[in-house]
């Protein structure tokens, strides 16, 4: 269970850009909840046969499939891979049976697959049912979000926390990490917002090598170039992991899911990473005294100062700030 798309740059098999993620593995009763969703979607008005969208495949087609997959298969570069993932602990541990496992109550969370339609009522969406279950922040909240576009609500939410004592703290990718740069502006245009209610807003950047906890296991990923990872922990005491994103686009448009993991273990570990990994793979935004923005960069124990987004030129900077002003932030 998590965010990740199925494709090479998703799974650290191909040598250009790749992402990090983060996944749970769930076993026990909460597998019946996912199977009964999955069969909720399939059976919904929202799936369509493909037979009905695609002409029937030529068997030569399938000939050719077949050749190339073979081909892929005994290359050395997929040997290479295979290799790799048979000697990833994790793997080894799965195949004894000794992976050690975190017991804890979960419950899925899922939006109505008549949503894609138009037809969900409230309850049937994620973000409420989020909002039923988590409740509000009592002392803390660390949010990771590849793609964050909080709007005028979500800032005015985050105040409103901040100014009750809540800590705050986002992830997301800087403007030289995303791959998705006119959502970017979406989120550059609250930043200055974010910061003055006490947000603390770090940015990960591309190509960082941080290892997501102290002892090396990566919690987002270690080699990835963009963030891709979609989870928060509430005081310490439950998380989440799925695939929405605190964007316009996940709340009114997509349909996500995710678990609501009741743990302390997990919760804690996303605060930690925080507290001393993220850091050093991310700039963290400062608000100058003039009302600038600056970027806080840790790097063989030295902190660089940027006052201009770090990784990126002149004309890409300028169609951020174009792209902020447009009247698009509910499409992003």
């Amino acid at each position: 269970m998590g965010g990740r798309n199925i494709g090479d740059e998703y799974f650290g098999a191909t040598d250009g850009v790749l992402f990090a993620d983060l996944d749970v593995l769930a076993v026990g009763g909460i597998v019946n909840e996912v199977s009964a969703d999955f069969d909720r979607y399939w059976a919904s008005v929202s799936a369509y046969p493909v037979a009905q969208l695609l002409a029937p495949v030529p068997a030569a087609r399938l000939d050719d499939l077949a050749t190339d997959s073979a081909s892929i298969e005994a290359s050395p570069a997929a040997a290479a891979y295979v290799r790799a993932m048979r000697e990833q602990p994790f793997v080894r541990d799965l195949l004894a049976g000794t992976l050690p496992l975190t017991w804890a109550p979960a419950r899925m969370v899922s939006d109505d697959p008549a949503k894609a339609q138009g037809q969900a009522t409230p309850d049937g969406l994620l973000a409420h049912q989020l909002a039923a279950i988590i409740g509000t922040p009592e002392k803390e909240l660390d949010l990771v979000s590849p793609y964050f576009v909080p709007g005028a609500q979500g800032t005015e939410a985050f105040a409103a926390m901040a100014r009750q004592g809540v800590k705050l703290r986002v992830l997301t990718n800087a403007l030289e990490a995303t791959d998705v740069p006119v959502v970017h502006s979406g989120y550059a245009r609250r930043r200055k917002d974010l910061l003055e209610a006490g947000v603390r807003l770090y940015e990960m950047r591309s190509n960082s090598h941080h290892s997501g906890r102290p002892e090396g296991k990566p919690l987002f990923g270690s080699s990835g170039s963009s963030l891709h990872a979609k989870t928060f922990g509430v005081d310490r005491t439950r998380a989440f992991i799925g695939s929405f994103n605190f964007d316009p686009r996940s709340a009114n448009l997509n349909t996500e899911l995710g678990f609501v993991i009741d743990s302390p273990e997990l919760a804690s570990r996303i605060s930690e990473a925080f507290d001393t990994t993220i850091p050093d793979s991310a700039y963290e935004v400062g608000l100058a005294p003039e009302g600038g923005l600056y970027w806080l960069e840790r790097r063989d124990g030295r902190t660089i100062r940027h006052d201009t987004e770090p990784g990126t030129g002149l004309l890409k900077r300028l169609a951020i700030r174009l792209m902020s002003w447009l009247p698009i932030e509910p499409l992003l």
